[in-house]
């Protein structure tokens, strides 16, 4: 990966993402055609694919920023690696494998009969899926909460967006576990709200995901804590790697479970969110090499808020349907927000420099 500060254009950076989205939207219109052998099916099954990708984009755009942030820390060997592996696990891993592993692990089948399952009765496939949504929405909605909580209550954080209740988390982190008190009260005041079997369900998935997220933080100490005895390709990625990835497929729970609100149909639900995961893999690698969050100081701050929100949106959803487009749009008013907070950040301190150097002038 090039080093940030780089001249290419914004617009260079999303040269395969294009390439992608004319396939896939190419092999969306083919599908339409050979399943329903209509100009209307093939037209929908387009409409369909593109959608989808609008919709993953529009919640993972918090999760490149996500990405990005991780990624400056790592050598350019892993940055290489989860940009080239990762995108390959993120597409055909969360959007193929992953569903089928659910349909296969629920129906009790092998992975080549959940597949035919998808293929001759996806009616029957996204009712599995979706019976399937509170243990999905318990696990990825409480790793997505410590991954958000643990950004803002860290005592050594000095930049706040929201200054009076990052200062206060950022002061509670001195307390141990504050993150983790806070996360297994609200599981409990969800269980309690759920009630009945589900609700053992729910903290059973949820605890699982508290553990993940823990298991995580430690391989990423220990490979951190042995660098010195680690090859230079190997040093400050691994680690780095492992979580980028459980973080992805987090993001990724919430996106292919409401994806069966559009199509029943996991191919076209592949090509829809697979042409997406391009265009988060292409602001991931512009973000890191421009130095998009260094220029704009609360951007993170924005993407991590994005995810807290998230995560209460998939809790919420145990409970009741909240559609996808307001998921889509709370993170994305959360971002554009901290975007213009830092924008105006930048010209307040332009406006001082430039009066701090005349007053030096007429000095």
């Amino acid at each position: 990966m090039n080093q940030i500060g780089t001249d290419k254009s914004s617009l260079s950076y999303f040269r395969w993402a294009f390439i992608v989205t004319a396939l896939g939207l190419v092999l969306g219109a083919v599908l339409g055609w050979q399943t329903t052998g209509t100009i209307g099916g093939m037209a929908t099954v387009f409409f369909i694919c593109a959608v989808l990708a609008v919709l993953e984009i529009s919640l993972s755009f918090d999760n490149a920023i996500v990405n990005a942030n991780k990624l400056k820390e790592m050598t350019p060997v892993w940055q290489h690696r989860f940009l080239t592996w990762g995108i390959i696990i993120a597409v055909f891993g969360m959007r193929i494998v992953f569903p089928l592993a659910i349909v296969a692990i629920a129906a009790r089948i092998g992975p080549w009969d959940a597949l035919v399952l998808a293929a001759r009765e996806p009616a029957e496939y996204a009712r599995i899926m979706n019976d399937a949504h509170l243990p999905i929405a318990a696990f990825g909605g409480t790793f997505l909460m410590m991954v958000g909580l643990s950004y803002f209550f860290d005592h050594e954080k000095k930049i706040h967006w929201l200054r009076g209740l990052e200062k206060v988390m950022a002061r509670s982190a001195t307390i141990r576990g504050i993150e983790i008190a806070f996360v297994l009260a609200l599981m409990l005041v969800f269980s309690w709200l759920i009630g009945g079997e589900e609700a053992s369900v729910f903290v059973h998935c949820a605890i699982y995901g508290l553990l993940t997220f823990l298991a995580v933080e430690v391989v990423g100490e220990l490979l951190d804590a042995s660098q010195q005895t680690m090859s230079a390709a190997a040093k400050g990625g691994l680690g780095a790697f492992i979580y980028l990835e459980v973080l992805d497929a987090s993001f990724s729970f919430d996106g292919v479970i409401g994806a069966f609100a559009l199509t029943q149909n996991l191919f076209v639900i592949a090509i829809g969110l697979g042409i997406g995961a391009m265009y988060v893999r292409s602001m991931t690698i512009m973000l890191v090499e421009k130095g998009t969050l260094a220029e704009y100081r609360y951007l993170e701050h924005g993407a991590f808020y994005a995810i807290l929100i998230l995560s209460v949106i998939m809790y919420a959803q145990t409970l009741v349907h909240i559609p996808e487009v307001i998921t889509g749009l709370g993170g994305a008013v959360l971002i554009g927000l901290s975007l213009w907070s830092s924008i105006r950040h930048n010209r307040r301190v332009r406006v001082e420099d430039h009066a701090s150097n005349r007053e030096e002038l007429h000095a």
